[in-house]
């Protein structure tokens, strides 16, 4: 068994933006800054080519240092990062980008997201106006939402008239999110999953129906956690600090969960909220 997955084994997903986005990529969220550099090394030689980051982690730096390090084509690679919640005022959304874009040393990002709505603060509609004029300027490539609701969706869909490409909220597999997710799918908004194994705050890979399924693939039960995502669809990137993790984590493309596996897995969530293991998007600010 060789390390690194080959690079087409990834599935690249069409965004409507024209773009397209690797299924799989790899998470710094509360990475350490003095070991980024190291990790996202590590997990561009193990194969990786999407990296997701954010302002607020404090470590856009190392993921620049790790990119110019390896040697790897630009055209290779996909890089995210978001716009915190005191950033959204008025024009301040392109100094932030800015300020992003020169901790990466990077001309222009692939995806640019307003971190939360953070709707108490009322600028979340000014900060999708701004990305969308840093989407035309080239800034980045593609634009997008993470941790919106419907209501947030409707409301700056109808101040614009322009989707995002993606909205990214937190989705495992006792808390789905299924009114936003359906949503998104429906008008062609592609769903990013953050805390795709539930930041092991419960028991997931203690329940039977993830258990039974690895059992019978002969895979551990977050990599079947990491398949039922991609196929249902799901954009993920989980964090690890462990580069045998990071090896485990993209050997997903040489099995296939069943239909069967799929459902019992999607049963999981109760339906009424109560999986939920970070913040509310009504509620942070």
């Amino acid at each position: 068994m060789t390390e690194h997955a080959p690079q087409n084994a990834i599935p690249r997903i069409p965004l409507n933006s024209g773009y397209d986005i690797p299924q799989l990529g790899y998470g710094v969220f509360k990475v350490d800054p003095a070991q980024t550099e190291k990790l996202v090394s590590e997990a561009l030689e193990v194969g990786y080519r999407h990296i997701d980051t954010a302002a607020i982690y404090g470590n856009e730096e190392g993921v620049g240092r790790a990119i110019a390090a390896s040697g790897i084509p630009r055209k290779e690679l996909f890089i995210t990062t978001k716009l915190w919640n005191d950033r959204q005022a008025g024009d301040d959304p392109r100094r932030a980008l800015e300020e992003s874009l020169t901790k990466l040393g990077l001309e222009h990002v692939d995806l640019y997201l307003v971190h939360w709505p953070a709707p108490a603060n009322g600028n979340y509609i000014n900060a999708w106006t701004q990305l969308i004029t840093l989407n035309e300027a080239g800034l980045s490539r593609s634009i997008g939402v993470s941790n919106h609701l419907v209501e947030h969706l409707e409301k700056i869909v109808a101040e614009t008239d322009t989707l995002p490409a993606v909205n990214q909220i937190e989705l495992h597999p006792a808390h789905q999110q299924r009114e936003v997710a359906e949503w998104c799918r429906s008008r062609g908004v592609h769903i990013e999953a953050w805390g795709p194994l539930g930041q092991g705050k419960y028991d997931l890979f203690g329940t039977p129906a993830i258990r039974d399924a690895a059992s019978a693939h002969g895979r551990t039960p977050a990599q079947v956690v990491l398949r039922w995502h991609l196929q249902t669809g799901n954009i993920v990137f989980p964090k690890t600090t462990s580069r045998d993790r990071m090896v485990e984590n993209i050997r997903l493309f040489d099995f296939e969960l069943s239909d069967a596996e799929i459902d019992a897995i999607t049963a999981l969530d109760p339906g009424d909220g109560s999986g939920r293991v970070g913040a509310h998007p009504s509620e942070l600010n």
